[in-house]
């Protein structure tokens, strides 16, 4: 069964909001980002989703 990954985390950053996402399910390896960077991946996610499967092939992933 797959690991879980951990909740994503909302909360401000210089009275602005964020939200917190985790690496490889590490809470200890996270990234933060705002609302306009959230818009921006959100444009951008099918591209995203092509080149995290090009970069799984390519290292023999099957992630």
């Amino acid at each position: 069964m797959p690991e879980e990954k951990p909740a994503a985390k909302r909360g401000e950053y210089q009275g602005n909001p964020i939200i917190t996402i985790f690496i490889n399910n590490n809470e200890n390896f996270r990234f933060s980002f705002g609302y306009s960077k959230a818009k921006a991946i959100l444009t951008y996610l099918d591209e995203i989703k092509e080149f995290v499967e090009e970069m799984d092939k390519a290292k023999g992933e099957n992630a």
